[in-house]
């Protein structure tokens, strides 16, 4: 049984892709632990299995073999809508791309999802988040009418609403200059603790790195090192 000390919990973890002729093994047997609360950084070079670890982790993907248990859920055990039910208002994500819907305003992308799971009230979560981000004056504005940085507002802000136990950030400035990117990262560094989620943040910059709390490095579809980070910067 998993600790309610731990967010997530995986053993020996696989992801094989492909035909059963040429399969592609991409996890080759993850072994991880993450506290709640907890920063941490999964850092690898293209290739290594980082998205696909998060997909795993997430629910977007199922693992082909191990356990894994995430904010109380055995993912494992679960089917597509098991998985689409346990991720809903457990876990929220922000990707590189934004991925806002582009028909619906700022208030509508973070609101919709809250609607889905039932949320009576998600009108008014929507806009306090947004306000929380500092788009409380951009509201009934739609994704193209937004900057690069003001769209990935509204995804933090569609991915804290809910209060999930974990957000998970792919990449989350890969999209942004340097300037609007270190915005970005304080926001969400920001958000994250005054929410107290646990943190996965995906990226290849090894700054970014060092104002998480823990550091994961991935190779060839395993973590080859875990180390300890001091947290450092204005909102880590």
């Amino acid at each position: 049984m998993t600790s309610p000390s731990l967010a997530l919990t995986a053993r020996n973890l696989t992801l094989t892709l492909g035909s059963d002729r040429k399969p592609v093994e991409i996890l080759r047997g993850i072994d991880l632990d993450i506290a709640r609360g907890e920063v941490v950084a999964l850092l690898g070079p293209s290739g290594s299995g980082k998205s696909s670890l998060m997909a795993v982790l997430s629910g977007l993907e199922r693992a082909s073999g191990g356990s894994l248990t995430v904010a109380g859920a055995d993912y494992t055990a679960l089917g597509e809508d098991g998985l689409a039910a346990a991720r809903r208002g457990r876990i929220g994500i922000v990707l590189q791309a934004f991925h806002l819907l582009p028909t619906m305003t700022a208030a509508e992308n973070v609101a919709t999802p809250m609607e889905l799971a039932g949320a009576h009230d998600a009108r008014e979560r929507a806009i306090a988040e947004l306000e929380a981000v500092g788009l409380g004056h951009r509201t009934g504005h739609y994704p193209t009418q937004l900057s690069g940085g003001e769209q990935q507002r509204v995804a933090i802000a569609r991915a804290t609403a809910p209060r999930p136990e974990l957000i998970f950030a792919d990449e989350p400035t890969g999209n942004l200059d340097v300037a609007t990117g270190e915005e970005i990262i304080d926001l969400l560094l920001a958000r994250r603790a005054e929410t107290g989620a646990t943190l996965l943040i995906i990226t290849h910059d090894e700054a970014l790195a060092k104002r998480c709390e823990r550091v994961l490095t991935m190779a060839d579809g395993v973590i080859v090192s875990d180390t300890k980070a001091a947290a450092k910067g204005k909102a880590a």
